[in-house]
């Protein structure tokens, strides 16, 4: 559908006079229904909603997109002002999902009517039912994916299944809410005390703690985008496009594999494009500095000496009941505590393939070249995440040597096959993005490289990737889950931040 849009807009084109001209002499068929869609305040992601845009379109729907990061206000405003039948959220960020309880506020408060759909990758049917439903007295649906849209509208703006269909979504949610109030009652936590005391144990005497090349920052600009794209993860090219399977066994699934070929092919054409017509510009800042854990903190020192900490970095422990001896985790176990023979270190990075690619995307777009424009970002979101897979292989071998000896090809370093881990703030282990600002200002990213945060501490260029490099050998990745009350109260007053703020932070993982 979104390769045929390219041939159905320009025919369009061709026929808009036309049309325009028979709705004046009134004789145009029924005007079609206005769908509003935005990516909220302090989101930069489009790519899923510019799909759903052009499906939409493609069905007779008329689609007003304002773009991403819009404020409640424009979104409203311009709802009323274009008298829209629907408005469509999207968000890929866990802060947009708070965003989205506001704009659905909002709405309420200005006595609105208009339904609202939402949706995005940290979109859920379950917070639409408790957060964002509640906060407005007219249809709030989540949908899953834009292949469902048209189905949803379709049952929403009929006048005939319209009653039964918000019935039913009613009924569903107000189900949702009562399950989810039994499963916080029945799923117990631990005090912030008593995670502590079953935290990962070690002798930090008997671990080598390996001493990185270098302390500070090194900064790689324009780095060849032919070597980067050895690292491409293409499972999840295709899970991009909503075609899920494992590369490259997608190509022998009967169903799947034919189309899959053909996308495959068209990606390699347009990442040789890339390089060819030097479409994309990839640079990065990495960087190691002494530090030390303490309770869920890890401490960050001026130098080698230890003497003076300059910040830190918050995190987290996990407060479920574990059985048989398992560890309550915090990714500051992973850090050496202070007080040790010798300084442990942390390592950070931040890196982008989406330099200069507004041009290509807004030429595409002017050409109604819709797929080709999805395809260029979709490519320059895997570029991004392959250049972070780079970096952490030179991380390893080089740049803190602790993985010398590793001997892996592509399909092991995806299956992540080695020693350490780098996982990023907004991940399970990290949910918490505004760390993103600590990350962000102690690697100077800024003024190293073309890589701004948002208010909501989204990445721009949105096909960028940063993240936290641990060498311990027994570091790994796991589930922050869900927190009670004191350690919120004991974060909020790690970071400097009130409680209330703390919670909107958090709010996916509060258990209270």
């Amino acid at each position: 559908m979104v390769k045929s849009a390219r041939v159905m807009k320009r025919s369009v084109a061709h026929l808009e006079p036309y049309i325009q001209q028979e709705k004046k002499d009134g004789k145009g068929g029924k005007e079609a229904k206005k769908i509003l869609l935005a990516t909220v305040k302090g989101d930069v992601h489009d790519i899923g909603k510019n799909i759903v845009g052009v499906v939409l379109g493609c069905n007779n729907y008329e689609v007003i997109d304002l773009g991403v990061m819009v404020p409640a206000d424009k979104i409203l405003n311009t709802a009323i002002e274009e008298n829209v039948d629907v408005i469509g959220l999207s968000g890929l960020i866990t802060p947009s999902l708070e965003e989205m309880v506001h704009v659905s506020s909002e709405m309420k408060r200005r006595n609105m009517e208009i339904p609202l759909l939402v949706g995005g990758a940290t979109t859920s049917e379950i917070h639409t039912a408790v957060k964002i439903a509640p906060a407005y007295d007219h249809p709030v649906i989540h949908v899953k994916d834009a292949s469902r849209g048209v189905g949803v509208l379709s049952k929403l703006l009929s006048n005939e299944n319209k009653p039964a269909y918000i019935e039913d979504i009613a009924v569903k949610y107000q189900s949702l809410r009562e399950k989810h109030e039994a499963s916080r009652s029945e799923k117990k936590l631990i005090s912030l005390e008593q995670a502590r005391n079953n935290k990962l144990k070690m002798n930090w005497n008997t671990v080598t703690i390996v001493q990185p090349q270098f302390t500070g920052e090194r900064i790689f600009h324009d780095y060849p985008i032919e070597e980067i794209s050895k690292y491409i993860d293409w499972t999840f090219f295709f899970h991009a496009w909503k075609i899920n399977g494992k590369y490259p066994a997608i190509f022998d699934d009967p169903v799947k594999g034919e189309e899959a070929l053909k996308l495959y092919n068209d990606g390699q054409e347009m990442l040789q494009k890339i390089i060819s017509e030097r479409m994309l510009k990839a640079e990065g800042v990495i960087g190691f500095y002494p530090a030390a854990s303490r309770d869920e903190e890890v401490l960050l020192y001026e130098d080698e000496s230890g003497q003076k900490v300059k910040g830190s970095f918050h995190f987290l422990r996990n407060q479920e009941i574990k059985q048989g001896g398992v560890p309550n985790l915090c990714l500051a176990d992973f850090i050496a505590p202070e007080g040790k023979r010798m300084l442990d270190h942390i390592g950070g990075f931040a890196v982008t393939a989406g330099i200069g690619i507004e041009k290509w995307v807004e030429q595409y777009e002017n050409e109604g070249d819709d797929y080709s424009s999805f395809m260029l970002k979709i490519m320059a979101d895997r570029l991004a995440e392959a250049f972070a897979e780079l970096m952490h292989k030179k991380v390893r071998m080089e740049y803190w040597g602790y993985g010398r000896e590793e001997d892996l090809d592509v399909a092991g370093l995806l299956k992540e096959q080695y020693a350490g881990i780098r996982p990023a703030p907004g991940y399970p282990a990290c949910p918490e993005h505004s760390e993103k600002r600590i990350l962000f200002d102690l690697l100077e990213i800024e003024k190293n490289i073309p890589i701004s945060l948002t208010e909501n501490f989204a990445m721009y260029p949105a096909a960028s990737v940063s993240g936290y490099y641990f060498m311990h050998p027994f570091s790994q990745y796991f589930n922050l889950g869900k927190l009670n009350r004191d350690q919120i109260e004991d974060y909020a007053k790690r970071k400097g931040i009130t409680q209330e703020e703390a919670e909107k932070l958090l709010r996916p993982n509060l258990g209270y």
